[in-house]
């Protein structure tokens, strides 16, 4: 791929929904209690502090893992960022790439498995975030309700209703497969590493317990991270208070999302990191390239990026 030294233009962003953005509502949620939920979100507050409450007391009860049980939670980690990062993230909500079917519908499996939502609502929430970010619409801001509305309190307590017109392209039922699926396969990734192949159970126990909860917990909050720490940069009136922070590429395995900065000044470029900015996500849509399962790749920004250095 050629490399051009000159600045160019941004490309334009296809616009994903015209609608404009509903007002927050007289009462924000996040001077309710904690425990107050939006309509139909017990269930996603019931399920975050159950993963809490098995992680402590797993913790304290059972004994460390050994490193076959940490690797097998590591992939499932690894597979399940790239399933929100490549798939979700940058293919479905901002079409910078078209996946094969059968790669897609694999990412979307160990996305669900690794706590990310159904797809139709993952990307809906997110369109709705970027349709104004950090303004009175922006759903997770940490400028409206504080850090902790952003990092957790709103996945209960947003009016998500207001989302659904965001993703109006993936309507068809090989999305909306995922919803009635969603529900068995959390069931399968809290208590999956119950089969561990362990001669006592507390062998057995010590794996579901790493495999389970302590996986999907790491996995929400290097997610809930994007919303929380990486919204708290400079405000800026076009692209919000959105922060590259290098020091959450360890918790990110390197994927590439901790450069958020990067993401909002061009929503729809493929690549989330520069330079020395390391970004798994873009080199595994390189790979798929490179094998046909990926194609309409929109073409990184041949220029200088925000933070003044050129594209490797």
């Amino acid at each position: 791929m050629s490399s051009v030294a000159a600045a160019s233009p941004l490309p334009t962003p296809e616009p994903v929904e015209t609608a404009s953005v509903d007002a927050l509502p007289a009462i924000p949620p996040w001077k309710r209690s904690w425990f107050w939920c939006a309509p139909g979100e017990a269930m996603t507050l019931g399920w975050i502090l159950g993963l809490h409450v098995l992680a402590v007391v797993g913790l304290i009860f059972l004994p460390l893992p050994t490193l076959p049980v940490l690797g097998v939670a590591f992939l499932l980690i690894f597979l399940g960022g790239l399933g929100t990062t490549v798939c979700y993230h940058r293919s479905l909500a901002h079409k910078a790439v078209v996946l094969h079917p059968v790669v897609e519908q694999i990412l979307i499996l160990f996305a669900v498995l690794n706590g990310s939502g159904k797809p139709h609502t993952w990307v809906a929430m997110h369109r709705l975030h970027h349709a104004n970010s950090d303004g009175e619409g922006d759903i997770s801001s940490p400028r409206h309700g504080g850090f902790w509305w952003a990092h957790l309190r709103w996945l209960w307590q947003a009016d998500q209703s207001r989302s659904a017109r965001f993703a109006y392209d993936i309507e068809s039922p090989r999305y909306r497969f995922w919803s009635p699926a969603q529900m068995p396969l959390l069931a399968l990734s809290l208590f999956g590493g119950l089969m561990w192949p362990g001669v006592h159970p507390i062998d057995v126990l010590t794996a579901a317990l790493w495999i389970g909860p302590i996986r999907l917990l790491w996995a929400l909050h290097t997610q809930c991270l994007v919303n929380s720490v990486c919204h708290l940069g400079t405000m800026d009136p076009e692209h919000g208070s959105s922060r590259n922070l290098w020091w959450l590429t360890l918790a990110h395995i390197g994927q590439g999302e901790n450069w958020h900065a990067n993401h909002h000044l061009r929503q729809v470029d493929p690549r989330l990191g520069y330079g020395w900015q390391l970004d798994l996500g873009w080199w595994t849509i390189k790979g798929l390239s490179m094998l046909g399962l990926a194609h309409k790749v929109r073409d990184p920004l041949h220029r200088r990026d925000p933070m003044g250095t050129a594209p490797a």
